[in-house]
């Protein structure tokens, strides 16, 4: 067991395998979760969809409850329960009065480890699977990011939609489910993150009396990679009032030694501030678009940025030439130490404050431990930024954001 006296977070990896996380607060309301390292992307393709029904199903019944004392353990209380599936993991997370710690993990352990997946319950979920699926595709600014990460992995499961395909959400059966998850959820493969008013001792012996049972099972898995990317360009009509156009490329994976920096080339470009090059170049002076904004999602082994805008049709032409020239601007030569400084204060201040809330907090923690074991605190995050050079961003923009690298998907109105 670790505890370092000047680092908020204390550590402890339990006989079976499953990592936990811990920092101490004041506050009356704690957050907990347990992440486990499998998402679509371990998905083969007939089983598209299934992490994310299994995260729905997990609540349907265990060994020692029904679907109504599961969803009634937290909320009875007051608490909230929760779940989301990615890409590449799966979590389930409550936010509780603290005193409510051990219920919270115990209810943890049996979902997790006790599902029974009755058949009846899972013939019910799939019809609010399918109907999450029919909504998904109401939202075409939503839509319009999976169609791009299809577009650019091709066949690769990293592409596969997090929903699934309907007909293989028609498809599972008690046994898929069992199947998937005895693959993929080894006890290596998890960590347990907490912020709380609990002793970190306490709160270890509560984790290893709900959870230092379970059989440890360890995972050697390697993912494959995908295939070496090229540029591509898909253009559809869609049923839309706003044309929805991404361009973008593939980028660095979470364990570059150029993610700092190209995260904050990206919030330059388009992050969620109101001063980002394409807000204030192309929304403030054109007001062509409402939404516009670039992103970048690392991966284990790979990541993707993009650029997002929607806007009236007859302005999506103009406005990707116009992010097309904030790119070339980007490439043609370093910015100024004065403008690097000002968005480096920039982007230390919106991780503190996305580090103000302690479920965001707990869900970084869980997350970091999960795939690297280890937590910077944002003293150590801020020397990364700190040491980021002009020539560090010029170079990573040079080779994200080369005109010969971006691929582009738009939906045009019929």
């Amino acid at each position: 067991m670790t505890i370092e006296t000047d680092f908020p977070y204390s550590q402890h990896t339990l006989n079976n395998g499953i990592k936990l996380v811990h920092r101490y607060t004041n506050s009356p309301v704690a957050h907990c979760g347990i992440m486990i390292n499998a998402g679509t992307r371990d998905e083969t393709k007939k089983e598209n969809g299934i992490a994310h029904f299994i995260e729905h199903c997990i609540f349907k019944g265990t060994k020692h409850r029904k679907a109504f004392h599961i969803l009634n353990r937290i909320d009875g209380v007051g608490g909230e329960l929760n779940a989301y599936t990615t890409k590449e993991e799966t979590c389930i997370y409550a936010s509780f009065l603290n005193r409510y710690q051990e219920r919270v993990l115990e209810l943890f352990a049996d979902i997790v480890f006790n599902s029974t997946f009755p058949e009846k319950e899972i013939e019910k979920e799939k019809v609010v699977v399918l109907d999450e699926i029919n909504s998904y595709k109401d939202s075409p600014a939503e839509q319009i990011f999976d169609d791009f990460e299809q577009l650019i992995f091709d066949n690769h499961s990293l592409g596969s939609l997090i929903l699934g395909k309907p007909k293989c959400v028609k498809s599972f059966h008690s046994d898929d489910i069992k199947t998937f998850i005895d693959k993929n959820y080894a006890t290596n493969l998890m960590t347990i993150a907490c912020v709380g008013a609990i002793d970190f001792d306490l709160w270890v012996r509560l984790c290893e009396k709900f959870f230092a049972n379970v059989d440890k099972k360890i995972s050697n898995r390697h993912r494959k990679p995908p295939k070496q990317y090229s540029p591509k360009t898909k253009v559809e009509q869609k049923d839309t009032y706003q044309a929805h156009a991404i361009m973008g490329s593939v980028a660095y994976d979470y364990n570059s030694k150029y993610k700092m920096t190209f995260s904050l080339l990206n919030n330059i470009l388009g992050g969620g501030a109101m001063n980002s090059y394409l807000n204030m170049h192309i929304r403030e002076k054109y007001g062509f678009t409402y939404s516009l904004e670039s992103n970048y999602t690392p991966y284990s082994d790979t990541g993707v940025f993009t650029v997002y805008a929607g806007t009236n049709s007859k302005y999506i032409d103009k406005t990707l030439e116009l992010i097309r020239k904030e790119l070339e601007f980007l490439t043609a030569k370093p910015l100024s130490t004065k403008t690097i400084l000002q968005y480096k204060q920039q982007l230390k201040g919106q991780l503190a404050i996305q580090y103000d809330s302690n479920q965001n907090e707990m869900l970084a923690m869980c997350k970091s431990v999960l795939n690297h074991n280890k937590i910077d605190t944002l003293r150590e995050t801020y020397k990364q930024i700190d040491c980021i050079t002009n020539e560090d961003l010029f170079q990573v923009a040079q080779d994200i954001f080369d005109p010969k690298r971006q691929s582009l998907i738009c939906y045009l109105p019929k």
